[in-house]
């Protein structure tokens, strides 16, 4: 069979100006569980090891014919469960024994031994020549060096024989082992101890004598892999173990150093995702669960998405090994990685009210951690081996129960206490205890020179942020969080993760105010982003415009505000966001400022499976605000309609039925307009939604009127003073003037972050401000100590009056807040002057070793 590459697809795809292709065929075959096996190297900048992958046939592949032996297209006889048959506990496998084992060696004697029979080095035609008529699995990979891909033999793994079928007549003999993998990957959630061990030792298991060896092919997106005359999904193998190394140049990774000096290494979240870190399914859709071991050198922290908190297991080459898991299924995209010499921060004695939120999640943290250190002894492996054991043991009517196992890491789950519409996974929703838990355990993370800022500036907000998000969308969809301080160079403020969270180092200067907004938007991530996804990448206001959306309502209660002072900070917010997005929307491409940009083939893939992200590719949309900033005025138009009470009770229920699941603009939407129809009654509808809102660029009809009422609040009037103040100064020192003064003779109000930065904006928009009048507006608000984006537009200020004594200041933001400095490049070259070309050009120099691809690209565009 001819592999279907989706919809059009060229291989010779331009990264500056095109789509990002999903090839992954998962409409075929589907990834349920990946294991990954992984060492760092940092004097090579790669990862070397294996990913071992848990495969099951896609909703399309009864469509192929059945040409070869077995029963392709015909129904699975399910796997009658008898835990009497074990008679081999897989406690008595040792690691090291399915080591070696597994493959008959090391990685690096599989490389050796076998380069000849992998494919490697087939042209696109001679593929697909040679594999006429064979089915073919594709995979979403990207710099990538894979060296081997093996089926391998589960059928011996000590435990799998539980999940034998009573009767084989319908069992394809080309594929034997499909039963017991079908049978593993449907065990039920309470058995996810069992389940997770058994995974681990089918991953570590040998190949099939004399017939493991798979062909594969890579090119530019992807991994392409075939067994010999096997010509349906149904006799695929199950299961493979693909050996491999990144590439130091992959783009899903970032190797660099930390503000300490330090060797590090994270994923970054750009926009090819995680498919250069292992090769995997890219499409939403593709859900699955993961396991991962990592060796790092005994120096460094390693932190992932997992929800253990892992223990560093000494080996003896000088390495650590850490060993993670999800039971959650997610898109692989959501995969993230950091390898580093972090250092945790430690909770300062605090009082009052914060002491006693802080003590309780502290409690909390210590009471899991004591159940961790109780229930277990060893490495994470050998904790579910024990579980493992005692579920093979035990009765067959265990493995049907949906009470918890007393000795796990999860007993504080009580599955099952209602329906949930996703599929079967230990849901914390359902949970009691997750239902009273307002604060989760958290760990914040830093290099040692950031650390005492992380732990006197972010550490004291996450209980008061963490509670606030609770208050509005109830339980936290994950169990526990870490917060990591990045290097410098990374390109946003924040990016969320499962169980994990990346802030800029940007956030810890100035008040607490960017920090905490900033902690809020990404805490919303856990439910709108994370645990509710987009269906279609293409739909990114779903994660971006709720977390904007819930940011303000979320700080706005960790703060304690009043309601008055409350609904003056939202409109300050909105006001500065409405005129972010007029500026966006004039400097922009139209086809990159629609939110919906597949209109009705919204959510639609090719037969395979395969699909496009529409401007996946394009640099120019990474920096753009426009899905946070057009979905954020979406839902307060939609709040606005019903009154924001009701809205935020909606929104709960939204998150109460569709947890756990991907969805596409219609299923919020409709289900707004059913909860509330008297507002369709109204002429409201969904047609008229994805018209004003989604399906076409520009300003939204409905927001042409608002910045007026948004320009009367008393915030706003407060600042319009202030710069007035700040005019007719500046009109006194203009050149030529006689006069002389050595201060202002005017008092000045103290203000709010966000009115300073609404401040430095309105004096952005006059055409020349005097040099002493800048000197002044820089230490009456002492700008160099504020926040990124107050300093942000005092370097605006600076570039555009080309007020040369403040330089440094432009110099140092451009070096120390990369996140937030691009913009800074194009408008030190557009004035086409000399000096501020050259400051554009030295600061570029020294940083774009360590530059994020996309930024640096943006960038060298602009000053060469």
């Amino acid at each position: 069979m001819k592999t279907d590459l989706g919809m059009g697809l060229d291989l010779d795809l331009d990264p500056s100006q095109d789509d990002l292709p999903l090839k992954a065929n998962t409409n075929h075959m589907l990834v349920k569980h990946y294991v990954l096996d992984l060492t760092v190297h940092f004097e090579k900048k790669v990862f070397e090891g294996s990913v071992f992958l848990f495969l099951e046939t896609g909703k399309g592949a009864g469509e192929f014919c059945d040409g070869d032996s077995g029963t392709a297209g015909k129904s699975h006889v399910m796997p009658v469960i008898d835990l009497g048959v074990s008679k081999v506990p897989i406690a008595e496998q040792s690691a090291s024994d399915a080591s070696d084992t597994a493959c008959g060696g090391s990685h690096r004697q599989l490389t050796s031994d076998c380069a000849g029979c992998h494919g490697d080095g087939l042209t696109e035609n001679s593929w697909e020549n040679e594999s006429s008529g064979d089915f073919i699995l594709v995979l979403d990979c990207c710099d990538l060096a894979v060296t081997r891909v093996e089926e391998v033999d589960v059928t011996l793994v000590p435990g799998m024989e539980a999940f034998r079928v009573k009767d084989e007549g319908g069992v394809s003999s080309a594929c034997p082992s499909a039963p017991l993998l079908q049978g593993l990957m449907s065990l039920p959630a309470a058995c996810w101890e069992q389940q997770h061990s058994l995974y681990y030792h089918c991953s570590r298991a040998p190949t099939p004598s004399g017939a493991g060896t798979l062909l594969f092919h890579t090119d530019k997106w992807s991994l392409q892999i075939r067994k010999k005359g096997v010509r349906t999904p149904h006799n695929f193998p199950r299961s493979l173990r693909i050996w491999y190394e990144t590439k130091p140049e992959g783009s899903s990774v970032r190797w660099t150093k930390d503000q300490s000096g330090r060797l590090c290494v994270y994923t970054v979240g750009c926009p090819i995702n995680n498919r250069a870190l292992f090769p995997c399914q890219e499409p939403p859709v593709a859900m699955s669960t993961w396991q991962a071991r990592v060796q790092a050198p005994s120096d460094c922290v390693v932190l992932l998405s997992g929800e253990n908190e892992a223990d560093p297991v000494p080996q003896e080459n000088g390495f650590s090994c850490w060993e993670y898991y999800v039971t959650m299924p997610m898109p692989a995209s959501t995969f993230t990685l950091a390898v580093g010499c972090w250092v945790m921060a430690k909770v300062k004695p605090v009082s009052g009210e914060q002491a006693m939120a802080t003590s309780a999640a502290h409690a909390q943290q210590g009471s899991l951690s004591e159940k961790k250190q109780t229930s277990s002894d060893g490495t994470l492996g050998e904790r579910l081996i024990k579980a493992a054991r005692f579920l093979c043991e035990a009765d067959n009517s265990i493995l049907t129960s949906n009470v918890p196992n007393k000795g796990s890491e999860m007993d504080y789950f009580c599955l099952n206490l209602h329906p949930c519409s996703h599929v079967d996974f230990p849901c914390r929703f359902p949970s009691a205890a997750a239902q009273a838990q307002a604060v989760i355990p958290y760990r914040v993370f830093a290099p040692s020179c950031l650390l005492q800022r992380a732990e006197d500036m972010l550490l004291p907000l996450l209980s008061p942020c963490l509670a606030a998000a609770f208050s509005f969308l109830g339980v936290h969809p994950f169990s526990r969080l870490d917060v990591l301080i990045v290097p410098a160079e990374f390109p946003s403020l924040g990016m969320a993760s499962p169980h994990m969270v990346f802030l800029s180092q940007s956030v810890l200067t100035g008040d607490s105010s960017l920090c905490g907004a900033r902690l809020c938007h990404e805490v919303a991530h856990a439910w709108f982003g994370l645990a509710i996804g987009a269906r279609d990448w293409t739909e990114e206001w779903i994660s971006e415009g709720f977390a904007t959306y819930l940011e303000d309502i979320f700080w706005a209660h960790a703060q304690k505000l009043s309601r008055v002072q409350t609904e003056d900070q939202c409109q300050l917010k909105a006001l500065l966001r409405w005129r972010r997005l007029r500026d966006e929307l004039q400097n922009s491409e139209e086809e990159l400022q629609i939110l919906r940009p597949n209109k009705e083939s919204t959510g639609e893939v090719s037969e395979s499976g395969a699909s496009l992200v529409k401007h996946g590719l394009n640099p120019s949309k990474t920096f753009m605000q426009v899905h946070y900033l057009k979905g954020y005025f979406l839902l307060s138009f939609l709040s606005n309609k019903v009154g924001e009470k009701q809205f935020l009770k909606f929104f709960r229920n939204f998150v109460e039925k569709y947890h756990g699941q991907l969805i596409l603009s219609q299923d919020f939407l409709q289900m707004f307009l059913e909860c509330f129809p008297e507002i369709e009654r109204q002429g409201l509808t969904l047609e008229a939604i994805y018209a004003d809102w989604l399906d076409r660029p520009g300003i939204p009809e409905p927001l042409l009127h608002w910045s007026a009422a948004w320009l009367r609040s008393a915030p706003v009037e407060e600042v319009t003073q202030e710069v007035a103040k700040w005019i007719h100064l500046s009109r006194g020192h203009r050149k030529g003037s006689k006069r002389k003064r050595t201060g202002p003779k005017v008092n000045f109000k103290e203000v709010t972050a966000e009115q300073l930065v609404l401040l430095l904006e309105l004096l952005l928009d006059e055409a020349e401000l005097s040099g002493t009048v800048l000197h002044m507006l820089k230490r009456v608000y002492s700008l160099q100590e504020r926040d990124a984006e107050v300093r942000h537009r005092w370097c605006e200020l600076v570039v555009k009056h080309k007020h040369s004594a403040a330089y440094k200041d432009v110099e140092h933001f451009l070096l120390e807040d990369q996140a937030m400095g691009v913009y800074l490049y194009g408008e030190l070259m557009l004035h086409e002057d000399g000096l501020q070309q050259a400051l554009a050009r030295r600061c570029f120099s020294r940083a774009q070793e360590d530059m994020d691809i996309a930024v640096r690209k943006v960038v060298e565009d602009m000053i060469y």
